[in-house]
C-alpha cells in the first residue's frame, strides 16, 4: 500500500463513507473512490463492502487497521516536528510544565524572568509528564518541567530542584499533632489521598509501601498534587504530596509533615538533546531554581 492508499483507508475507517472521507481529506469523492479501488487492486482483496450507503470494513481491513493507526500516529509526529522546526527558535519561550508546579513555582519564576525579558512572548502548557516528554522530543516546546526522570534518547535532563514527599493533613482532624515527621506505616493504617501510580512520584510512593510489605486502604486517588492538597484542605483526609506543592498552600488549616522513610522528589528540566539552550531558556531555569530552592 502506498501512503495515499493508507490515508484514504484510514479516512474511510474513521468516517464510514467515501464522501465523508473526501471531506476529511479535502479532496473529491471520485478521487477517494479511485484511490480505494487502486489499493484493493494492488492488494488483491476488498477492504470494504457497501451496505446501505456505508462502507463496512472487511476482516482484512480490520486486521490492517491497528498497524495503520500506528503509522498515522507516526506521520502526525513527523508533521508536528516539521511545523515546530519551521516556526524556528527565539520567537517566544515555550514552557511545558506539570500542573502542580504551574500553580505557585511557575508564577514566582516568571516574575524573576520578566525582569530580564519583559517583552518576550511566553507560551505555557500544563501537561502530564509523559506528554511533556513527547512534546519536547518533537521540539514543540523549549523547556519542560517535570517530576522525576523519564529518560529519552532525544532529551537532555537537568535537575533544577530537590524536595521530598510530605503529608498534609487538616489541623482539625482527630489526633492531630504538631510532629514534623510521620511514618508511612502509620499513614497506611487509614485511608488517605494519594497520587496515581502512573505518575513518577506515585510510583515511588508505591515502591515504598511495597518494601514495607503493606498496602494502602481504600482512599482517594488523584492525578495532580495540587488537587490532592485541595481535597486535604476540605477535610477529605491526609494527602501525600510533594513539598513544592505544599509550600504553595495559603491555608492555615493544613499541617505539613515530612514522610518517613524520606522519599526525595527531584524536579527536572527537559531540553532537546544536543541543542544549546537559548539565553531565555537559561534565564528561566535560573529563575525557577531560585524560587524552588530548599523545596
Amino acid at each position: 500500500m502506498r501512503l495515499k492508499h493508507i490515508e484514504v483507508f484510514n479516512a474511510i475507517m474513521l468516517t464510514g463513507s467515501a464522501s465523508a472521507a473526501a471531506r476529511l481529506l479535502h479532496v473529491s469523492q471520485p478521487a477517494v473512490t479511485q484511490t480505494l479501488q487502486h489499493a484493493e487492486l494492488q492488494l488483491g482483496y476488498a477492504l470494504f463492502t457497501r451496505q446501505r450507503n456505508r462502507l463496512v470494513a472487511t476482516s482484512e481491513a480490520q486486521a490492517l487497521y491497528p498497524e495503520v493507526q500506528r503509522l498515522m500516529s507516526q506521520l502526525e509526529s513527523v508533521r508536528r516536528l516539521a511545523l515546530a522546526l519551521r516556526q524556528g527558535e527565539g520567537a517566544q519561550l515555550r514552557i511545558l510544565i506539570v500542573p502542580s508546579l504551574a500553580v505557585h513555582a511557575l508564577p514566582a519564576a516568571l516574575q524573576r524572568f520578566r525582569k530580564k525579558h519583559p517583552e518576550l512572548p511566553v507560551s505555557i502548557q500544563t501537561l502530564h509528564t509523559r506528554e511533556i516528554v513527547r512534546s519536547i522530543a518533537l521540539q514543540e516546546g523549549d523547556v519542560g518541567i517535570v517530576y522525576g526522570s523519564l529518560p529519552h534518547p532525544a532529551l537532555h535532563e537537568e535537575v533544577v530542584a530537590t524536595g521530598r514527599l510530605v503529608c498534609v493533613a487538616p489541623v482539625s482532624t482527630p489526633r492531630a499533632d504538631r510532629r514534623q515527621t510521620v511514618a508511612l506505616e502509620e499513614l497506611l493504617r487509614a485511608p488517605f489521598i494519594r497520587i496515581d501510580e502512573r505518575d513518577p512520584l506515585g510510583a515511588a510512593l508505591a515502591d515504598q509501601w511495597s518494601r514495607l510489605g503493606l498496602a494502602p486502604r481504600a482512599g482517594i486517588t488523584v492525578q495532580t498534587h495540587h488537587i490532592a492538597m485541595l481535597l486535604a484542605e476540605q477535610g477529605f483526609g491526609p494527602a501525600i504530596i510533594d513539598s513544592f506543592t505544599a509550600r504553595s498552600s495559603t491555608s492555615d488549616r493544613l499541617h505539613v509533615r515530612t514522610l518517613l522513610p524520606e522519599v526525595p522528589v527531584e524536579v527536572r528540566a527537559l531540553l532537546p538533546q544536543g541543542q544549546r539552550s537559548t539565553r531565555p531558556v537559561a534565564d528561566f531555569l535560573a529563575a525557577f531554581k531560585a524560587v524552588t530552592a530548599d523545596g
